[in-house]
């Protein structure tokens, strides 16, 4: 009888419409927001960063670029919210725009280093041998250098522009993934359910990729949300030690640079504010590791 049940409900499961799949993916993310308080609070945190991102040209009040002599380090007022610059721009202008370009360096970022990092790690955790040898030779001979110095001699190296600060933090984070994911494969690819799919008639690629590469996401997730938050900092401060995006363009880094040469003499505004933005953003990305994961770990659907 339970045998009947089993082979009935592995028939209907491929026949079960894509709106129905949709809808039950939907339900399990309302679930793990209700589930975690934390969680829902990070996401609400992450839709304020992309409104921001996206929108933030039309919100700000002025034009982040437009110098205004008049106006020259106001403090922050019911004019200038974070008050202005050396040079009269608007803070939370600048403040608002920059959102949009240090969230695509550190998307694009994380993205190509985990398209990269988890492509190698996979192969190397999979079939092993001298690929696995040569990959951790690899991995070795990047971390061994410092990873905040490795990505400014990158970037000294092919020049301080936004395509060469995105290479020089996904070189700086592949390892993170091509270990992790290395070692999440490495202790699947004997188990229960990846040796019936091979004896099903499955190749190994097929295996690798739809069978046991989506058991190892739950921890690489959270590496993805620290990672996102690391890369901010990392453009950050390299744009803060000059080797970042160039002035005037606004960038959190640049602008944190620019206010510290005034904190001694009292216009704090125009450090302490794109400082407080940079902190929301990568305490955003903390605290969404779990959340992440919770949603993508298929032991965690109900």
């Amino acid at each position: 009888m339970s045998s009947d049940l089993g082979t009935a409900s592995v028939v209907a499961t491929p026949t079960q419409p894509a709106s129905y799949q949709s809808q039950s993916t939907l339900a399990h993310i309302i679930y793990v927001l209700r589930d975690n308080p934390v969680t829902l609070i990070a996401f609400i945190m992450l839709s304020v960063l992309v409104v921001c991102a996206l929108f933030g040209h039309w919100i700000a009040p002025y034009d982040p670029l437009a110098t205004d002599s008049s106006s020259i380090l106001q403090p922050p007022s019911s004019q200038h919210w974070f008050g202005t610059d050396n040079v009269g721009r608007d803070v939370f202008s600048r403040v608002l725009v920059a959102t949009r370009l240090d969230l695509q360096i550190s998307i694009m970022a994380v993205s190509l280093s985990f398209v990269i990092g988890a492509t190698l790690g996979a192969i190397a955790g999979y079939w092993g041998g001298w690929i696995d040898i040569v990959l951790s030779r690899f991995l070795d001979t990047i971390m061994a250098f410092p990873l905040f110095v490795l990505a400014m001699g990158i970037v000294a190296a092919l020049g301080n522009t936004v395509e060469n600060i995105i290479y020089a933090t996904a070189i700086i984070n592949i390892p993170f993934y091509a270990r992790l994911i290395r070692a999440e494969v490495n202790l699947r690819r004997d188990s229960g359910f990846a040796v019936a799919a091979k004896l099903s008639g499955n190749s190994d690629l097929r295996v690798l990729v739809q069978h046991i590469f989506p058991n190892t996401l739950p921890p690489v997730m959270v590496q993805v949300s620290l990672n996102l938050g690391w890369a901010i900092l990392n453009a950050a401060g390299l744009s803060f030690i000059g080797l970042g995006v160039r002035p005037p363009t606004p960038e959190w880094g640049i602008m944190v640079a620019e206010g510290a040469n005034f904190i001694v003499s009292g216009e704090w505004w125009m450090a302490v504010f794109p400082g407080l933005a940079l902190m929301f953003a990568v305490f955003t990305f903390n605290l969404l590791g779990d959340g992440l994961r919770d949603i993508v770990d298929p032991r965690k659907r109900k």
